[in-house]
């Protein structure tokens, strides 16, 4: 992504996980589906995971929001904001949400304002498609995608 010089972008989506792995895949399909709504002011990426690379177009956005599935035992697509952790060192190849925005924060000298969004995922094998559940959490996750747009639009949009 270039970088930008003017007023900080609006929104990122950055849809992850294996696509490959059934419902894993839901993090990409949901950020894949608002992509195609074309929403002003948003942008998506979809990535296989977390790498430090994305911390820099992570710097460009006043908010982001990671979408990923869990396998925490809820049953539901959860909402929750995130905070940088105090320290951006990588433990593993690939970083959680608040990881990156802390390479965001330290090397960029930015930190957007940021959510996880997470939906239950039931089957993780190598299977493609997502489950009939996984599905319908897919639609209520794009749907709070686009609530978020049209509330954080001062023009109503």
């Amino acid at each position: 992504m270039p970088c930008e010089t003017s007023a900080q972008l609006e929104l990122l989506v950055i849809g992850y996980g294996n696509t490959l792995r059934g419902d894993d895949a839901v993090g990409p399909r949901v950020a894949e589906t608002v992509g195609k709504l074309r929403l002003p002011g948003v942008r998506t990426l979809i990535c296989p995971m977390l790498t430090p690379e994305l911390a820099e177009p992570i710097s460009h956005f006043a908010n982001v929001i990671f979408v990923d599935a869990a396998i925490d035992g809820q049953n539901r697509v959860q909402w929750r904001k995130l905070e940088p952790k105090a320290t951006s060192q990588l433990m593993a190849h690939a970083a959680d949400p608040r990881t990156m925005l802390a390479l965001a924060r330290d090397v960029f000298d930015r930190t957007p304002e940021a959510w996880w969004l997470t939906i239950p995922a039931a089957d993780l094998g190598f299977i493609e498609g997502l489950s009939p559940r996984v599905s319908d959490h897919l639609e209520e996750a794009v749907q709070m995608i686009q609530a978020f747009t049209l509330a954080a639009d001062p023009r109503g949009r």
